[in-house]
């Protein structure tokens, strides 16, 4: 299989697909295409018709969209979700949940990997997505979302990310997940990678400098 992404300082879609083939296991190439750049679209369109990242190439099979590509992993490793109908229903809520909205927090708190801008990025209506996201990891089942890791953590993998760069307050137990989720392997090796890449893009590394 080939995973194309983007920069991993920046690109939280293309980071969900990734945790979650490092930490099943799955072999898997990576092809990383940095975003904003003169080529950028024509590279990315060599793998994706729809041209964005990420996308995966498996053989014949090509699939775009995070969440499309973690339904498509689960169909080799089922236990990405939860065996459990009750817990596997949960899971998918809130990955839907994840995918679809935040979009306070997504625009006020972009994922800059590598940098840290501590109580940056606040107004009324990230508060609240703050405020919804603590809630469901208050609920976490330890030590991740749904007790072991599922898709439901990589969904939410760049939010860890993005905690982490600003720092809100969050309750006790939502902590206790952010660590846990931060803590895996596959992630500590995202950090580290994004920490070495050299491009700078204006629009986030100059929004809270």
């Amino acid at each position: 299989m080939l995973l194309v992404i983007g920069n991993k300082n920046y690109s939280s879609w293309s980071l969900r697909p990734w945790v979650a083939l490092k930490t099943l296991g799955l072999a898997f190439e990576e092809r990383r295409i940095p975003l904003d750049q003169p080529n950028t679209q024509q590279e990315i369109l060599k793998h994706n018709p729809a041209g964005k990242v990420p996308c995966l190439v498996d053989g014949a099979n090509v699939v775009w969209d995070s969440l499309a590509i973690l339904e498509y992993l689960a169909e080799k490793r089922p236990e990405l979700w939860p065996a459990d109908a009750a817990a596997r229903a949960r899971a998918r809520s809130i990955s839907a949940e994840m995918h679809s909205g935040f979009f306070a927090v997504r625009n006020a708190m972009p994922m800059n990997v590598r940098n840290r801008y501590p109580g940056k990025g606040r107004n009324a209506e990230v508060d609240a997505d703050i405020a919804r996201i603590d809630a469901i990891w208050s609920a976490a089942k330890k030590p991740l979302l749904l007790g072991a890791f599922s898709a439901a953590d990589a969904m939410f993998a760049p939010v860890a990310f993005r905690f982490r760069t600003y720092e809100p307050a969050l309750s006790a137990a939502s902590r206790a997940y952010l660590q846990a989720l931060l803590g895996l392997p596959a992630m500590q090796e995202w950090s580290a990678a994004a920490g070495r890449e050299s491009e700078v893009l204006s629009k986030y590394d100059d929004l809270y400098a």
